[in-house]
Order: C-alpha cells, then structure tokens, then sequence
C-alpha cells in the first residue's frame, strides 16, 4: 500500500488516509492501551490467583489482539514497516511463552521473565514508531528509541528475580 497522503492525530503522522487503514490503527492503539494499563497493573497486583492473574489474562488477550492489529498494518505498509513485524512477533512469542509457563506449572522465573521482556518488546516498538512524535522523546537520539524501554525494564526484572520471595522458594510452583 503507497501512501499517497497522510493524517495527523494529536501531533502523530499516520502514514495514510485510508479509512481501513485508520480503522486498524485506531483499534491497534486502544488494544495496545490497554497492554500497557493491564501490564501494569498484574506488575503491581499482589502474585497469585486473583487481580494479578486476572490482569494477566487480560494482558495476554490485549497483546493477542495487538499482534494481529499490528501484522495488518506491517503487511499494509511492509517495506516501511517490517521492523514493527519483528517486535510484535516477539512480544507476542514472549506473552504466549509467559502465559504458557502459567499454564503448564514451569518455573515462575520462566513465566515472570517472558512476561515482563513482552511488555519491554512492546513498548520498544511503541517507541520505537511514535518515538519521533512524542514531547521529549523527539529531542533523543533514534538509539534511545531502541534502549530506554530494555535500560528500565530489565533492571527492575532482574531486580524482582533476585529479591522476590516467590521466586526464592526452593521449589517454585505456581500458586493454586
């Protein structure tokens, strides 16, 4: 798909006037939304059964539902996009790898680091796209695009790895 025209929303270039094309992207932003409000809240709800598996289902279906908004947007806009194709299917790979973990009784390190590296992956490619866009971000170099989310996030797992008492437990199992 050539765009031969552009729309802008809130000071971000949409790369298209299409109304398909905008009715995907408008769905892709309220699915991402709520990957980010989801992700947060199973991050800071307390581990077990209850909110944060609550939020963490929903955090697994939003992400769902991102992948395939976003693969229709990359496969509409491939040579510009193909990058954003990449981190999705690794966000995606990591969520499904993390819910799987849950799912089958491994190891919560296991399930704790691809959830948290799939919320990483997921706001590197937000940043990544929009990163020119945005107050402050577009005074950064592009590289910072690509660091800042791993520069926050991965610290803070390996931080939660090291100090979490579930995760300190000889046999880690996940909770009934």
């Amino acid at each position: 798909m050539m765009a031969t025209s552009s729309t802008v929303v809130l000071g971000i270039v949409i790369p298209s006037a299409d109304p398909i094309f905008l009715s995907v992207v408008g769905a892709h932003v309220l699915l991402g939304l709520g990957c980010v409000v989801s992700g947060v809240a199973a991050m800071l709800a307390t581990k077990g059964r209850g909110y944060h598996s609550t939020f963490g289902t929903m955090y697994y279906w939003f992400m769902c539902g991102t992948f395939l908004t976003m693969a229709t947007l990359a496969f509409m806009r491939w040579s510009e996009d193909y990058v954003l194709f990449v981190l999705g299917a690794m966000a995606f790979v990591l969520v499904a790898l993390g819910r799987f973990a849950r799912s089958y009784g491994l190891s919560l390190r296991v399930h704790a680091t691809s959830m948290a590296s799939s919320y990483v992956v997921l706001l590197t490619a937000f940043y990544v796209d929009n990163g020119k866009n945005l107050p402050l971000w577009r005074d950064l170099p592009v590289a910072s695009f690509w660091l800042i989310p791993a520069a926050v996030g991965w610290p803070i797992l390996l931080w939660v790895l090291a100090r979490h008492p579930l995760l300190q437990q000889r046999s880690i199992r996940f909770l009934e």
